[in-house]
C-alpha cells in the first residue's frame, strides 16, 4: 500500500510541475519580446516615410515609353533601360532623371526593330554634379 501512494504522490506532482511548465512558459515568452536586457520596454520600430514613383511602362514596335508618377513628397529618380531582341541591335539606358514630389515625366527610347524587354530603376537619393 505504501508504494502505491508513493507511486501517486509522484504522478501527482509530475503533473503539477507540468501543468505550472506550461502556463509560465508562454509568459517567458512573451515578456522576453516585450522586454530589452536592462529591464526596460523596447522602443518602437519607426515605420519607413513612403517614396519611390510609380511608372507605367508600354512597348509599342521598337518604341518604348514609362510615364513615372511621384505622388510622394520625396524627389525620386528613375531610368528606362531598354534590351533589344536582336544581337546587333544596342541595349540602351536612358539618362536619370529626378521626379518631383507631385509630378509626372516621360521616358521614352527605342529598338532599331523589336523590344525584348523594358524596366525602370529608381533611386531615391538625387546625386548632384559639383563644380570642381
Amino acid at each position: 500500500m505504501r508504494g502505491t501512494r508513493h507511486r501517486i504522490r509522484t504522478r501527482s506532482l509530475l503533473v503539477a510541475s507540468a501543468v505550472v511548465a506550461g502556463l509560465l512558459v508562454p509568459v517567458g515568452l512573451y515578456a522576453a519580446g516585450h522586454v530589452g536586457a536592462a529591464g526596460a520596454a523596447a522602443p518602437p520600430v519607426p515605420d519607413p516615410e513612403p517614396s519611390g514613383a510609380e511608372c507605367r511602362t508600354s512597348v509599342k514596335g521598337s518604341r518604348v515609353i514609362a510615364y513615372c508618377h511621384n505622388p510622394y513628397p520625396s524627389a525620386d529618380r528613375v531610368q528606362l533601360h531598354t534590351e533589344c531582341a536582336r544581337w546587333w541591335d544596342v541595349d540602351a539606358d536612358s539618362r536619370p532623371v529626378e521626379v518631383p514630389a507631385g509630378r509626372t515625366v516621360r521616358l521614352d527610347d527605342r529598338c532599331w526593330k523589336e523590344v525584348r524587354s523594358a524596366w525602370v530603376t529608381h533611386a531615391t537619393e538625387t546625386h548632384e554634379a559639383k563644380a570642381s
